[in-house]
């Protein structure tokens, strides 16, 4: 049956594509830059099928908005746009994730997806950029060269929202133009930094996108960098080698004291925790702490100490939060957790962590006012971390100078994002679906629960009507972790725009070549309930998710 299914998936979507689509060939493709806007320079060739985009297709690569930085660097927005031969009248937006500074391929590929439905292959023309910088434009500057774009306030500014702004018009004249139609639907999709950008543009460009999807999304981004310094600060007493401070027995042994508190609150064991809220008020990893040097079901005060500092997030010396808390969950023990957080496979980096490499040079040089010009290798990048002060440093997320007369916070995250309302995106008819592993490293799913509590209480128990959040349990930071991380939120998007099918529960699947999954996991889906509720066992198949049922607690 498996093996039915991957043979006739691709044609099924084929089929659909066919019955409404507008159709264009290769003298379109090349007559393309004869009609290309002012100052927006595009080379056009006609693609076959390949392994990704499931039919014909005119790739554009154009370039835009050059100029010189107060760097004395050049800058541009570089883009890609894919235009399907079968087009469904949809046009999608890809923001992309981490610093941006290259054009990643336009396929509007989601976190969950299989190939056949990624955007492109569901009818959709796609755009990607690189946010407006070269991340391969200062290799002297060593493992900071990705982040130095930083130094120039424009530069800033088009990584934060402005690159959209000034292409989003450009690609949609480039794909009526191609089709000599106009765009019926307009969506943005986005995971990570993108997820970031898709929440900016529902406050920045409330009539731009019709739905965005929003994948584990770093709103809050420099507040989220301020966990980096808290972090490696932590880690650091256990072990002046972070990589050292947790091992994978470490955090396996604290994930299976988890489970064994709270994988059943949601009614069976089957080694995920969905009733994640009720787990917070029952689990207390103070009693994990080693009672004597004979203990050996327990772990070290220091590192019991170390991860709940971590997860109680980064405070100033008036105890006053910076960024978030974090839920305790199962897939701490996955690869990816410890990749970010403790130790990375990297061995250019001495094995390092991704926050205090990339981190590290992304809240010196991005995400701070003035930048500090930190050097581009390990030692200086994680000696920054170990210096930073939260009362003296911390405020430089908010500060202006000469310079730079926004801040990182102001250039950065949706204007409204401490009492979000959303006002004109509803107003405009606008959707949007969220997703957001709870077990996510680098932006707390609680930060994002939190917005969404915001929003809902200014709209009075409405905002359900055009957001919906989905958080994933044990999902790290996009696929992975022993989660159900196989799930389809595109299509129940389409559906609540051109259709006004509000989604309910979201149906999840176990992936086979998923690594992190216990025996039990293997051919496993659940639903995904749409927040507050969560999935709780009613009766049935213990595998099946037509087993559960989705419950608010009380």
């Amino acid at each position: 049956m498996r093996t039915l299914f991957i043979v006739l998936a691709p044609v099924i979507v084929l089929s659909m594509l066919t019955s409404h689509s507008t159709l264009a060939n290769g003298a379109s493709c090349q007559a393309l830059p004869t009609q290309a806007p002012d100052n927006v320079s595009i080379k056009t060739t006609m693609m076959a099928p390949d392994k990704d985009v499931r039919s014909a297709y005119c790739l554009v690569s154009g370039v835009m908005a050059q100029r010189m930085g107060v760097d004395d660097k050049a800058y541009s927005i570089q883009f890609e746009l894919r235009l399907p031969h079968f087009w469904q009248g949809r046009f999608a937006y890809q923001f992309n994730g981490g610093n941006d500074g290259e054009v990643k391929p336009a396929l509007g590929k989601v976190t969950g997806l299989k190939g056949y439905q990624y955007a492109i292959n569901q009818g959709f023309a796609v755009v990607s950029s690189n946010g407006g910088h070269d991340a391969n434009a200062n290799p002297e500057r060593g493992l900071v060269g990705g982040a130095v774009f930083g130094h120039d306030p424009e530069a800033r500014r088009d990584y934060g929202y402005a690159a959209v702004e000034k292409l989003n018009p450009v690609a949609r004249f480039l794909v009526e133009s191609y089709y000599e139609s106009p765009i019926r639907y307009s969506y943005g999709l986005g995971q990570s930094n993108g997820g970031r950008m898709a929440m900016v543009a529902a406050t920045r460009f409330p009539d731009s996108f019709d739905g965005l999807l929003v994948g584990y999304p770093g709103f809050n981004l420099p507040k989220a960098a301020l966990q980096h310094a808290w972090d490696i600060q932590a880690l650091h007493r256990v072990n002046a080698d972070i990589s050292q401070s947790l091992t994978q027995r470490d955090v396996t042994f604290f994930s299976n004291k988890l489970l064994e508190q709270c994988d059943t609150l949601d009614g069976i064991s089957d080694d995920m925790i969905f009733a994640a809220d009720a787990c917070q008020k029952v689990f207390e990893p103070k009693a994990l702490v080693c009672k004597n040097e004979f203990d050996r079901d327990c772990l070290p005060l220091l590192k019991v100490a170390a991860l709940i500092k971590m997860h109680r997030g980064p405070h100033n010396s008036k105890n006053q939060a910076l960024y978030s808390d974090w839920v305790y969950d199962a897939g701490i023990r996955s690869n990816n957790w410890r990749m970010w957080k403790v130790a990375s496979p990297v061995s250019a980096w001495n094995n390092k962590p991704i926050i205090g490499v990339m981190g590290a040079a992304s809240l010196a040089h991005v995400f701070t006012t003035p930048f500090t010009n930190v050097a581009g290798d390990i030692y200086s990048l994680e000696n920054y971390l170990l210096k930073f002060d939260f009362d003296k440093d911390a405020p430089k997320i908010y500060s202006t100078n000469q310079q730079f007369k926004a801040s990182a916070m102001a250039i950065m995250t949706p204007p409204d994002a401490a009492k979000p309302k959303l006002t004109e995106f509803k107003q405009n008819g606008g959707k949007m679906i969220i997703f957001h592993g709870n077990s996510d490293p680098v932006f707390s799913v609680k930060d994002t629960m939190r917005w969404y509590d915001f929003l809902d209480f200014g709209l009075v128990g409405r905002a359900h009507q055009f957001v919906r959040l989905y958080r994933v349990p044990g999902m790290s930071h996009g696929a992975g972790g022993p989660s159900a991380d196989q799930f389809d939120m595109l299509q129940p998007l389409i559906s609540w725009v051109e259709r006004n099918q509000a989604p309910q529960e979201i149906v999840a699947a176990t992936r086979a070549d998923n690594p992190e999954i216990t025996p039990r996991m293997v051919g496993m889906t659940r639903p995904l309930c749409p927040y507050p509720a969560y999935a709780k066992y009613h009766k049935g198949d213990f595998l099946t998710a037509s087993s559960f049922q989705c419950v608010v607690a009380k």
